[in-house]
């Protein structure tokens, strides 16, 4: 397919023609350019089938107007993350990213349907929002905020009410997308997930939601105009404090193996299994009634003129590089184009220096520059490039469709899990700390979630449970 930009047919949705641009007013623009009422599920469905001739919307390595993406698979078998850049998503100056880990045996699939469809849940609930004002408070979400008026009532009251609609937004479109996924006929993820981090950029408002270790960071400069990190997200492990007193309400537990103690996991109430890693994430229904959940915490930001770029990635960067190393290689790197492979590239080096006898994860990175601006390569670079990279990328892996029809390639173990010989070598695993409640309510509230590594696995092994388990 030669590059990686889904430019295949025209769309009414926010072109540009001969330097003439077509600007919708708010939501004048619905799924695939067309304004729309009520959808229902058959045309849910038509939106996916089309996804691919959607233009500026970019889910392979490869570069668009302001970002640069790249994917590289570990040596944990086939590659379980997926990534996006949607650019003019809902209106011109909104741009959509997102990484997704996947894990367990089909991770890789609930990746790829996360990344498909959530954007386009997110639309539709934000255009629901938007049909019930029914244009009587003027409130579009294209507004900007970032020049309010510090003592005009009015002015705060219509940054609260934005931050409510989009809040709301976020948190229906996550709650929908798990809700599909526990209901979709053709694909299991009983013991299999993903994490998620989305943020959309809209003039110099950013609104964020995310779930999982999965992490965004941004390169901004200080007063100094010194180049610094400035961590978006937490990583929502089982050892954040509030997490771990959820989980534990709810009848989960919370234990490291003894041979990684950096490495605190979610296991059922009644079987050393499945080992999770994260305390929320998309799937894993087999711990969602023990305190696995995939409600997304949300956060809103004003960009300033000091904010350079923002960069998405999955916890196979994030276990290798800190962020201050990420945003030094990002700001170095020789073109912006560049940058996300630079940053995979350097995170794999990492990896054979800092953990060589362990196998390395699946990298992904997507670099958002929040000036509009990247740099001129010649097409035939860039085609040189993406073609190259996806060979490398995709080698070796079988071809399947996000619902899981075709045939999987075996299901080889890719070491996301492990069998129960391999657990018997570790010794009895501890119990759970008794008495913590009170002192995880104690513990310090600034916790950044930062501490520890989950370079070994995701999930430890599969629960194992009778063919005749409850709700299959």
């Amino acid at each position: 397919m030669g590059g990686c930009v889904s430019t295949s047919s025209k769309s009414t949705c926010s072109s540009k023609s001969n330097g003439d641009t077509f600007s919708p007013s708010c939501w004048d623009i619905g799924f695939l350019g067309q304004k729309r009422t009520k959808r229902t599920f058959s045309d849910h469905v038509i939106a996916l089938q089309h996804l691919p001739s959607i233009p500026n919307r970019i889910f392979m390595n490869g570069k668009s107007r302001t970002s640069c993406i790249f994917t590289q698979q570990g040596r944990k078998g086939i590659n379980q993350d997926a990534m996006i850049v949607w650019e003019d998503f809902m209106s011109e100056d909104a741009i959509f990213c997102g990484v997704f880990d996947g894990h367990g045996p089909h991770g890789h699939l609930v990746a790829r349907r996360v990344k498909d469809t959530l954007p386009i849940k997110l639309m539709s609930f934000l255009h629901s929002q938007q049909s019930r004002e029914n244009g009587s408070s003027k409130t579009c979400f294209r507004g900007n905020v970032n020049k309010l008026d510090g003592d005009s009532e009015k002015d705060g009251s219509a940054e609260d009410k934005l931050n409510s609609s989009w809040r709301e937004a976020f948190l229906k479109s996550y709650k929908a997308m798990d809700k599909e996924l526990r209901s979709h006929p053709n694909l299991d993820c009983f013991c299999s997930g993903s994490t998620a981090v989305t943020i959309v950029k809209q003039g110099s408002n950013l609104f964020m939601g995310y779930i999982g270790d999965s992490r965004a960071i941004m390169g901004s400069k200080d007063s100094s105009d010194s180049m610094v990190a400035v961590q978006l997200t937490v990583d929502l492990k089982p050892d954040l404090p509030r997490e771990a007193e959820r989980i534990k309400r709810c009848k989960g537990r919370v234990f490291a193996l003894q041979d990684e103690p950096e490495v605190p996991r979610v296991w059922l109430p009644f079987d050393d299994a499945p080992g999770l890693a994260m305390a929320r994430a998309f799937g894993d229904f087999c711990l969602k009634e023990y305190g696995v959940i995939s409600i997304p915490e949300f956060s809103h930001r004003i960009l300033t003129e000091k904010d350079q770029f923002i960069v998405l990635a999955s916890d196979g960067v994030w276990d290798v590089l800190s962020n201050e190393e990420v945003v030094e290689i990002v700001s170095l790197a020789p073109t912006r184009f560049s940058a996300a492979r630079i940053l995979v590239d350097s995170a794999a080096r990492e990896w054979k220096l800092k953990y060589p006898t362990s196998k390395m994860d699946d990298c992904t990175v997507v670099c958002l520059f929040l000036d509009g601006k990247m740099d001129s390569e010649s097409d035939y670079e860039e085609q040189c490039f993406s073609s190259a990279t996806l060979q490398s990328n995709h080698s070796g892996n079988a071809v399947e469709s996000d619902d899981g029809q075709k045939s999987e390639p075996s299901l080889q173990r890719n070491f996301t899990v492990r069998s129960s010989e391999e657990i018997e070598n570790y010794g009895r695993l501890p119990f759970e700390l008794e008495g913590n409640g009170e002192a995880a309510a104690g513990e310090d509230q600034n916790w950044s979630g930062l501490e520890g590594v989950t370079r070994v696995n995701s999930l430890v092994q599969l629960p194992r449970f009778s063919e005749e388990r409850p709700g299959a």
